[in-house]
């Protein structure tokens, strides 16, 4: 046993030295905060694509789906579902922000509402919770299945797993998580594949995968065992967590052209589409093997150390925490880019010095890590820490965006009021037990209650007299002191143009 898990343990420092090298080569070439945040803003297909899905097929989509199969079956495949829709709405509503040369989502949200301070202010601490509670779900769910493999211990666990993407993140930035994360993307994804198949094999295919669960977890996409409606709030909220995580829109930001926004997500879409059966189908093959155990979010963990060889099990260790970390890092690197672009303004008045930046964003990095393991304490289970997130955060930012962007009566104080009202409803659903069980989770509620508050609230406001012009050129002004984004890159030619 002590060998197995010196096996384990020499798998995983093996891949994070790996990272690191990698980190190492690439802060050479780094020379200032656009470099560090944005990686220049030079993204093609390959490493967009590659990053994007790596972000994708995370904690939730692994670890939290196979523990959601394990007792849901095909419902699990609902969360990869989701989650490919919310890519290609992502693409179809949001790619052409591109042009507009912003740095952070919270900017964005300021343009649509006039380059409004107060609607910048309360995004950047909204999305700087959002990205510190989805890093703390990777370090839970990584943590979690490390502590089981090596018999560590789990606050030592969760120490290794945040140091393992945090040391390679601080010392690359964003093109070293990206670089790291199209690797991970692809180790991930083969040992995703190889665990479902042998999985299935060794169930006996798909009739002994289907003795093993409930016939209504075998039905379709689960919704025997879910209801309707609940599985439709899990499809919705994961597409709303496409939609409105931060990470995703960082993509954005830094791809070199529109074009490579679309044509990357769209491959990332299907592909994900693809992936999401993976994890439904090795959870309902552990549900049949090991009927019974206590945590079904240990499902991957048992999978790996009980059913395969120890160098079977060490691959997809490394797998494993490549979904934790490629998930991670990216949240890590958006709330640090949020930290040092809005939040720092919010509280002192002033941003820091360009010259500073790359050093000050390392000495953030620290801070939101140290925040996330905090937050991994609040929850038992990945999903239900993760859907928990997206319902009370990010459902009322979707509404004002999309509000923002495509209502022109739209006010800032309507754009606040949907992100209230979409977080209170959530708040109430999420701590009404008749409400929860009825609804799944709190996401559809949250909508429309966002929906409806950010709409009365701009009908009874005055309307924004900020031309979207001149919102544009106050933000660029503002990036100006960061030597960021201070002229536009975008639109179909990457060419640089005046904002």
């Amino acid at each position: 046993m002590i060998e197995t898990h010196m096996g384990y343990l020499v798998a995983l420092f093996a891949a994070v030295l790996f990272m690191l090298g990698i980190s190492w080569w690439v802060a050479r070439r780094t020379s200032g905060g656009e470099d560090f945040l944005l990686a220049g803003r030079k993204l093609g297909t390959p490493l967009l694509m590659g990053s994007a899905l790596a972000t994708l097929v995370g904690t939730g989509s692994t670890l939290g789906a196979m523990g959601f199969a394990y007792e849901n079956g095909w419902a699990a495949a609902l969360y990869g579902i989701g989650g490919a829709i919310g890519v290609f709405l992502l693409v179809w509503i949001f790619a052409n922000v591109r042009e507009h040369g912003f740095m952070t989502f919270s900017e964005e949200m300021s343009y649509y509402y006039g380059a409004s301070r107060a609607v910048k202010g309360v995004v950047a601490v909204l999305l700087f919770l959002a990205s510190v509670g989805w890093l703390g779900a990777h370090i839970m769910g990584g943590a979690m299945y490390l502590s089981f493999l090596t018999g560590m211990d789990a606050n030592l666990a969760k120490v290794v797993v945040a140091l393992g993407f945090g040391l390679y993140t601080v010392v690359g930035g964003y093109l070293a998580v990206v670089i790291t994360d199209a690797v991970q993307g692809t180790i991930l994804f083969l040992g995703f594949t190889i665990l479902a198949v042998l999985a299935l094999v060794a169930v006996g295919g798909f009739d002994g995968m289907h003795e093993g669960v409930s016939d209504e977890a075998a039905s379709m996409l689960g919704v025997g065992a879910l209801g309707p409606l609940p599985a439709l709030s899990l499809a919705v909220v994961n597409a709303v967590g496409v939609l409105a995580t931060p990470s995703f829109r960082q993509r954005i930001y830094s791809a070199v052209n529109v074009r490579t926004v679309r044509r990357s997500f769209l491959l990332t879409g299907v592909l994900f589409a693809v992936f999401s059966l993976l994890p439904a189908v090795a959870g309902m093959s552990a549900s049949a093997l090991a009927p019974g155990l206590e945590n079904p979010d240990m499902a991957f963990p048992y999978l790996a150390t009980t059913l395969f060889p120890m160098w079977v099990g060490a691959f997809l260790l490394v797998a494993g925490l490549s979904a934790t970390m490629s998930s991670g890092d990216s949240d890590a690197i958006v709330g640090v880019t949020i930290l040092m672009r809005d939040i720092s303004q919010v509280v002192t008045g002033r941003l820091p010095k360009a010259e500073r930046l790359v050093a000050y964003s390392r000495w953030a990095l620290a801070a939101v890590l140290l925040l996330a393991l905090a937050f991994a304490l609040l929850a038992t289970t990945i999903i239900g820490y993760i859907n928990m997130m997206i319902s009370t955060v990010l459902t009322g930012l979707l509404v004002a965006s999309l509000l923002g962007k495509f209502w022109p009566r739209a006010t800032w104080q309507g754009g606040i009021a949907a992100m209230v009202g979409g977080s209170a409803a959530a708040l109430v659903v999420n701590n009404v037990d008749a409400y929860s069980d009825f609804w799944g989770n709190a996401v559809l509620p949250s909508l429309v209650v966002a929906l409806i508050a950010g709409v009365v609230v701009s009908l009874v406001t005055p309307r924004t007299t900020v031309t979207r012009e001149e919102a544009l050129r106050r933000l660029a002004e503002e990036r100006a002191e960061l030597e960021v984004g201070d002229r536009v890159r975008g639109g179909e030619t990457g060419e640089r143009q005046r904002s």
